[in-house]
């Protein structure tokens, strides 16, 4: 007899005298389950028949055999004297395992190549941290193939891994011992960021410089038009060494919600769920007070008060309305006192005038409400404005 782990290789001396043999049946029992109660496991109809392959047993079990003659017209001669047979051991899985720590959404597994020959592949096993038990999540072909990388794992979460091998003939080991690897985590999130609200057509930003410097390769700007909206990617500074950014934006008084993210040298991003950092372009200054318009001397006299401390000069639109239909405007620029005096006006003409602050950045105001004024035909002793 032969054993292995979960075959064994039965061998008799046939009966000398063959005649009204016809073959043999072969019993077996379990003996922890069964104890000596045997059971028929084989009919072998060759009279010449001198070995059986018994297969699909259970590692480390005791087993019994007996062996019958098949007679003339299936009669069975008395069962042999039952032999005792242990099959081999289970194998013992790799003999080291180490994990990897600190990996980039990865784990890296390692162990000794097993020294039995038999062995034809390992059998991974994981528990993650959601689950409850072990999942088996690769086999690795070849006795000689001993590392294996598991990949797109969680961000800084602890993994647990064993290992089996598997022989040609599909036994299983028991198992390695328990190895576990913590992936790395993703890079901090910056501080003290700030952005400008006083500023034209542009927005600045600027943080301070994340401690963790020499990990980062890039930083990454995203802004909403709302607080709580989807956020879009604005750029990518591959430079941590500044840290600062323009945001050009063709708007006046245009709102932005801002945040910014480290990503390292493994790509990994820090944290988008931040509260945003409101940054404002500048608004237009506000529109000058019109104080007086009326027509005196047969010169139209404008005066006004600042609307806005900002307002460095102003410009007066002038509409001159010769008709229902027929009109056009100039604009006077750049004056820098608080009234204005128009000579240049014609009896029976109506004009209108409206005025604009601009400050030192070129931003312009909306526009006053209408100063509409008309000379009249005839020279009188005074003139009554109206404005709208």
């Amino acid at each position: 007899m032969i054993s292995e782990m979960s075959s064994v290789a039965l061998e008799w001396k046939p009966v000398e005298t063959t005649k009204n043999i016809y073959g043999y049946y072969v019993y077996r029992s379990n003996f922890i389950k069964d104890g000596q109660k045997l059971k028929r496991v084989a009919t072998l109809n060759n009279k010449y028949t001198s070995h059986y392959l018994d297969i699909d047993l259970v590692p480390d079990t005791q087993y019994l055999y007996a062996i019958s003659v098949i007679g003339k017209n299936d009669t069975e001669s008395k069962a042999s004297q039952s032999i005792e047979v242990i099959t081999k051991p289970r194998l013992k899985s790799v003999s080291f395992i180490t994990a990897v720590s600190q990996l980039p959404r990865q784990v890296k597994l390692l162990w000794r190549p097993h020294q039995n020959k038999r062995v034809d592949k390992y059998i991974i096993e994981r528990l993650s941290p959601k689950d409850s038990k072990f999942k088996r999540i690769k086999t690795i072909k070849h006795r000689l193939q001993v590392e294996y990388i598991d990949k797109n794992l969680l961000d800084n979460s602890q993994y647990t891994y064993r290992v089996q091998v598997l022989t040609f003939d599909k036994i299983k080991s028991f198992y390695s011992q328990v190895v576990k690897a913590t992936t790395k985590d993703i890079p901090n999130n910056i501080t003290n960021i700030h952005a400008t609200t006083n500023l034209p057509k542009i927005i600045k930003l600027r943080w301070e410089k994340p401690n963790n410097i020499n990990n980062l390769k890039s930083y990454v700007i995203y802004a909403s038009n709302r607080e709580n909206s989807n956020f879009s990617k604005v750029t990518i500074l591959n430079n941590v060494n500044i840290t600062e950014f323009t945001h050009k934006i063709d708007y006046d008084n245009k709102k932005k919600f801002y945040k910014i993210t480290t990503v390292d040298k493994d790509d990994l991003e820090s944290s988008k769920k931040i509260s945003p950092i409101l940054g404002k372009t500048l608004a237009p200054p506000a529109p000058p007070i019109i104080t007086a318009g009326t027509i005196k001397n047969n010169e139209v006299f404008l005066e006004w008060s600042a609307g806005d401390e900002r307002a460095i000069t102003y410009n007066i639109h002038k509409t001159i309305k010769k008709s229902f239909i027929s009109r056009t405007t100039k604009i006077i620029n750049n004056i820098t006192s608080s009234s204005f005096n128009d000579k240049k006006v014609t009896r029976g003409i109506t004009y209108i005038y409206t005025l604009e602050a601009v400050d030192k950045f070129g931003l312009v105001s909306r526009k006053t409400n209408s100063v509409i004024l008309t000379l009249p035909l005839q020279e009188s002793s005074s003139a009554t404005p109206t404005n709208k």
